[in-house]
């Protein structure tokens, strides 16, 4: 006799195995990433025990246990909908992922734009400061002033 009969387990019509009030099944962490996994998980503690271990590298087993009796047909449904909720929680994960700088630039700008503005009195003071007086360029000079002055300087002009 195989294993799976020496555990009275049967095939569901999703390949699930079958057993008592249980439907188990394993995943492919490579379809599956563990957080998306987990995620599902926690959606399904109200609904159900959930079991989860190691199969071997890069595979979860998940055993889902029923809270009350139920019928082979409703394990199946239970499974399928679990196997489709961790892949909705894999499309979560990944939109996640691709838009993170997306979200913490946004993020950003709105603690930016929280920031309160100064008053108008630390404005005025910041204008009246001496390095804003400094005029090494001669950029505030208006320009008639420096015209006058270079026809002063300029004895033909």
């Amino acid at each position: 006799m195989s294993d799976s009969a020496d555990k009275g387990e049967t095939a569901s019509r999703l390949g699930f195995a079958l057993r008592a009030d249980q439907v188990a099944c394993e995943l492919d962490e490579s379809v599956y990433p563990l957080e998306a996994i987990y995620g599902a998980c926690y959606l399904y503690l109200e609904r159900c025990f959930v079991f989860l271990t190691r199969a071997r590298p890069g595979v979860v087993a998940v055993t889902l246990s029923a809270r009350e009796p139920a019928t082979p047909d409703g394990l199946d449904q239970l499974a399928g909908e679990f196997v489709n909720e961790c892949l909705a929680q894999v499309t979560r994960l990944r939109l996640a992922q691709s838009t993170t700088r997306l979200r913490e630039y946004y993020t950003a700008a709105a603690l930016r734009a929280a920031a309160p503005a100064p008053l108008v009195d630390d404005l005025l003071a910041e204008l009246e400061s001496d390095d804003l007086l400094e005029d090494p360029l001669e950029i505030m000079v208006p320009w008639e002033a420096q015209q006058a002055d270079a026809s002063k300087k300029d004895p033909n002009g």
